[in-house]
């Protein structure tokens, strides 16, 4: 509820407004208490305060209440007694709907809400896929490797792609980006399939989120409100949590300093913010405390909604200049020592003690304090909130699905777009090597071949030389033979005629066989 341009939130014991600066809003905030204290009628009506500003605002809707925001509020008897109380009446309270946009990472209860692996990065990546040190030095060195070579990673299978291909060319790789052990790709390849399984291969998919799209108003001028449904997210809490970590990480890269505004450029809303930091290694923590620092010189608010205050860092506690503590049980020696710490996050009031009313207090009714003009926390008050002006509660699916299909943005976002990436790439890569590969064997038996033909024809040519030669050297045999028979038997015989006849047939004989053994042993040598 707005009031002399002020966020009217409720009002303490002396019936006194107290105030939310629009200017202050970009320091961040803290809502805080046990279940079913009041905290999210107390989002309902910072939310709706910032909508009547024509602040967009963003908030993750986990039991579903949320929704009613699209309906107005309905008038009853009690009711009618808190506007008397808080005098609503008279600043011109009224019941009326809030322009609203739904969202849903699984795309079944809103305009389906998707980013990229790339985008994501490997660190907060790492977190989802509950990765220990090495793990993620790999997965990083595979993000390494796909910006290396210009691969785009979209979705899931772009993500196992490039690790498959990195195992099975991991000797290739280990000079340039060190040893990658198969083992623990196959490990992270078995935590993508979970998370593909859980439903996270509907979250990383294009078109992807333009976090711009959220900086809009209705036509009425209010600033819309983005509900993310989170009724089956937050079954997954680490994924829910990354989602989030992941946009307050994407709004800080987007948008560009504007120092301090008049009022918020956006603000956000992060329930059951104690999921974001469990189990979250320290090089995250470092960085999610550095975009709460700065992110409020972007023009944006961050406000986290939990149960305890001990559930937020003390180093992004420290950055909450906004506080509504609502009732918290002491039950135990550690509850007590929660309510005491909670109770020490606040200017002291001398009216009262802070530890004992908070423990004390009712459903609606809370602790609080704000940042004056200057930036300093006022004395924390006991205040009742305000009730809001939309509908309290849930709505049905028919009427969810029309503010669906209504929105301006359905048809951008609606259908899943699958771009030519890394895995088309090496999917083709992979055929073509398999190709070049058949192609290079097929040569190979070919070269073979060829070299058993030409060895073959080399050893028939061989053979027909072998045996030409045989056969030359046996013609000249006989015709040697023939011609020293002649000539030995004529040398024979004239020796042998001055012997007589006798002595001519045997000179003629004799001198044969000697020419023929002669002839023989020369074609020998």
């Amino acid at each position: 509820m707005l009031k002399d341009n002020k966020i009217w939130i409720a009002n303490n014991e002396a019936g006194d407004n107290i105030f939310l600066l629009p200017k202050m809003a970009n320091r961040h905030g803290l809502i805080a208490g046990a279940t079913g204290t009041g905290k999210t009628i107390t989002l309902k009506v910072l939310a709706e305060s910032f909508s009547d500003l024509g602040v967009p605002v963003f908030l993750a809707d986990v039991k579903g209440d949320l929704s009613g925001m699209v309906l107005e509020g309905a008038d009853s008897e009690d009711m009618q007694k808190r506007i008397r109380r808080f005098g609503l009446d008279e600043a011109g309270f009224k019941y009326q709907r809030y322009p609203a946009t739904f969202w849903d990472v699984f795309g079944s209860r809103g305009i389906p809400l998707r980013t990229t692996v790339s985008e994501m990065g490997p660190l907060l990546l790492s977190r989802i896929l509950g990765l220990n040190d090495l793990q993620r030095d790999i997965l990083s060195i595979a993000f390494k490797i796909a910006d290396d070579n210009e691969l785009l990673l979209i979705d899931t299978k772009d993500l196992k792609a490039i690790l498959n291909y990195i195992s099975e060319n991991n000797k290739e790789f280990a000079a340039e980006y060190g040893n990658i052990s198969k083992v623990s790709v196959a490990a992270i390849m078995r935590a993508i399939v979970s998370l593909e399984i859980a439903g996270g291969e509907k979250f990383f998919f294009e078109p992807a989120l333009n976090i711009r799209d959220w900086f809009c108003t209705g036509t009425d001028g209010k600033g819309m409100i983005n509900i993310l449904d989170s009724t089956s997210l937050i079954n997954n809490g680490t994924l829910y949590a990354t989602f989030l970590l992941w946009m307050m990480s994407e709004l800080f890269e987007t948008l560009p300093e504007v120092g301090d505004l008049d009022k918020p450029k956006m603000v956000f809303f992060f329930d059951e913010a104690h999921l974001l930091f469990k189990d979250m290694p320290k090089t995250l923590m470092d960085k999610i405390e550095q975009v709460v620092k700065l992110i409020r010189s972007k023009g944006v608010g961050i406000y986290f909604v939990t149960q305890n205050p001990r559930d937020i860092p003390d180093g992004v506690l420290a950055q909450l200049g906004n506080k509504v503590q609502h009732a918290l049980h002491a039950y135990t020696p550690s509850d007590m020592k929660a309510v005491r710490a909670a109770a020490d996050s606040f200017r002291e009031n001398p009216a009262f003690k802070t530890a004992e009313v908070i423990e004390a207090l009712g459903t609606g009714e809370a602790v609080c304090s704000f940042l004056d003009e200057t930036g300093t926390p006022t004395v924390c008050e006991k205040v009742k909130i305000l009730p809001p002006q939309s509908k309290m509660g849930g709505i049905d699916d028919d009427l969810r699905q029309r503010e669906i299909k209504g929105s301006v943005l359905y048809s951008k976002y609606f259908e899943p777009h699958d771009p030519d990436s890394a895995y088309e790439f090496l999917e083709r890569k992979g055929i073509a090597d398999a190709q070049e590969a058949e192609r290079l064997k097929a040569e190979a038996e070919e070269a073979k071949q060829k070299a058993k033909e030409e060895a073959a024809a080399a050893k028939a040519l061989e053979k027909e030389k072998a045996a030409a030669e045989r056969k030359k050297k046996q013609a000249m045999k006989s015709v040697g033979n023939s011609v020293a028979g002649t000539v030995g038997r004529e040398v024979g015989k004239s020796v042998g005629g001055t012997f007589g006849k006798f002595g001519k047939t045997l000179g003629g004989n004799l001198g044969a066989s000697l020419g023929r053994g002669l002839l023989s042993t020369l074609f020998k040598s």
